[in-house]
């Protein structure tokens, strides 16, 4: 089976990231996509997280309608700040038939010359590259490279940032979170 990992903090998960997924997995050789909720990004300020739990809470409520799209809370137990690399030779041992890819947005890819053992990683995966608006450019290398492979997608200008802010402000955004994931938001009193 092959399985592309969807790496985020989803604080919390919104509708541009499962419009993304499932553009992905709908219009490639993916079989599933597992949204890997990440304890801790080394590039982020911890304290703006919910709790791990919380956070795949969200995650499963948006996902659990869709066959194809799946929670994971496979980086909860491994030693943080964790590393892509560490997680996919992790997932790769656990599930020996599964074959891994990545998928990230362009903007990551502009930096992914900076990820612990990036050339491992493209050595033994395919990355899924989806638009996004962002600063720089993709060095030469990774233009062409039999790895990696661009998706059409829309391009979402939607942050979780953005929603947090405009929750904490007393904005309206219903619209830009899944039916579920906003009722437990709204329930739970979240970022505001």
């Amino acid at each position: 089976m092959k399985i592309g990992l969807y790496f985020g903090s989803f604080n919390p998960i919104h509708i541009g990231h499962l419009i993304i997924a499932n553009q992905l997995v709908e219009n490639s050789d993916l079989d599933q996509i597992w949204f890997v909720v990440t304890p801790h990004n080394p590039f982020k300020k911890k304290s703006t997280l919910l709790d791990n739990h919380q956070r795949l809470e969200m995650v499963y409520l948006a996902t659990k309608d869709y066959d194809k799209l799946k929670e994971s809370n496979i980086e909860f137990n491994l030693p943080q700040p964790n590393y892509t690399i560490n997680t996919l030779t992790y997932l790769q041992e656990k599930y020996p038939t599964h074959n891994f890819a990545l998928i990230m947005g362009e903007d990551n890819l502009k930096s992914f010359h900076k990820w612990k053992n990036y050339e491992v990683i493209l050595e033994n995966h395919n990355i899924y590259v989806y638009p996004r608006i962002s600063e720089g450019i993709v060095e030469t290398r990774f233009t062409n490279h039999e790895k990696i492979h661009r998706v059409k997608a829309p391009i979402m200008e939607i942050s979780s940032t953005m929603i947090r802010n405009a929750i904490k402000n007393g904005k309206n955004v219903k619209p830009l979170l899944p039916k579920k994931v906003w009722e437990y938001v709204d329930e739970m009193n979240f970022y505001k």
